[in-house]
């Protein structure tokens, strides 16, 4: 190839190589690099308490320790509330055997004996009729006195009325109890038992366990303590799964999305831990006092809330982080 027909070559070439380095001699955009925000690692607990008051009988959980949901973390003295359950198996049980009286209706011998005292009422009511009827006529001669013919009167009268009670008491006891005794039984019953639920559930509340997986920050209380109900005696604090709270400028809103990949990192440690975005606010709001950026505070900012996949206890709760997206998404124009 002779010289003349290299040159337009070479110059071709360099042209190209310039317009590369220089992005078009300056008129095409920069590529956005990676994408750096600041936040913090969330506080997240949780205050743990009795249900119901009294005194602490032991606490076998140190501050510091990790807990699993449902270890028992301390326990009430339950002698009170022991006593408490016994009468309502008691109130139960004399409520079940009021029931199974009414339901199963008279027995004969309370029928025969019904009967027998109206046999004994309606002889006692024939002899006072009797005494009425021989003594009337004696009254005008004067043959008996005015109390004795009184008494007489007072007498049948007296006579008559317990044969009327002994009759009604045998009816009743014939018929048996009414249904609404029967109801008013069940409900005394249903009433009794939800007591003694009650008092069971206050049995199982002098456990206190914990909630959910955790690490105890706070031990409020020491046994020998009276607490009242829902007084915390112990703080949890929540880290699986570990947040963090970042921010993002307004400008560079468009450059995250939900799902995205992240690197957390602290000061002074030097591992870097994988994280996903999971959440973006749809509220804009001020920067954070806490959160150091490169902008000015009262920038507009946008919160995230990233999910560390695998976090260590290296990386603690309120630990100020920087969150490194390496490809966030082209910056919108």
């Amino acid at each position: 190839m002779t010289p003349k027909r290299l040159i337009p070559i070479l110059l071709v070439l360099g042209f190209v190589v310039a317009a590369f380095l220089t992005r078009g001699f300056g008129l095409l955009p920069k590529p956005d690099g990676p994408l750096s925000l600041y936040g913090n690692v969330d506080i997240r607990e949780v205050d743990l308490g009795f249900q119901v008051g009294g005194r602490i009988a032991d606490i076998p959980v140190e501050e510091g320790v990790r807990v699993k949901k449902g270890d028992l973390l301390a326990q009430l003295d339950k002698a009170s509330i022991d006593s408490s359950v016994a009468q309502a198996e008691a109130q139960v049980a004399q409520a079940r055997a009021e029931l199974s009286k009414l339901e199963r209706g008279s027995r004969a011998q309370d029928i025969a004996q019904a009967q027998a005292r109206v046999v004994a009422a309606e002889a006692a009511a024939g002899d006072a009729q009797r005494d009425y009827a021989r003594r009337q006529p004696l009254v005008e001669p004067g043959a008996i006195s005015r109390d004795i013919w009184d008494a007489t009167v007072a007498a049948r009268d007296r006579a008559q009325a317990q044969l009327a009670e002994a009759r009604a008491a045998y009816s009743l006891v014939r018929t048996g109890p009414r249904s609404e005794d029967i109801e008013a039984g069940r409900a005394a019953l249903k009433a009794a038992q939800a007591a003694r639920g009650r008092i069971g559930t206050d049995l199982g509340d002098t456990r206190l366990v914990a909630s959910i997986d955790g690490t105890v920050v706070t031990r409020a209380r020491e046994p020998g303590a009276i607490v009242a109900p829902g007084e915390t005696v112990f703080t949890l604090a929540i880290d699986r799964p570990l947040r963090v709270r970042a921010y993002v400028a307004e400008s560079d809103l468009s450059r995250v999305a939900p799902g995205m990949k992240v690197t957390v990192k602290a000061d002074g440690n030097p591992r870097s831990y994988a994280g996903t975005i999971g959440y973006i606010s749809p509220r804009a709001e001020f920067t954070p006092k806490s959160v150091e950026t490169s902008d000015l505070r009262t920038d507009l900012v946008y919160r995230l809330r990233i999910v560390v996949d695998d976090p260590d206890g290296a990386l603690r709760q309120g630990q100020p982080v920087t969150v490194a997206i390496s490809n966030p998404k082209p910056k919108a124009e």
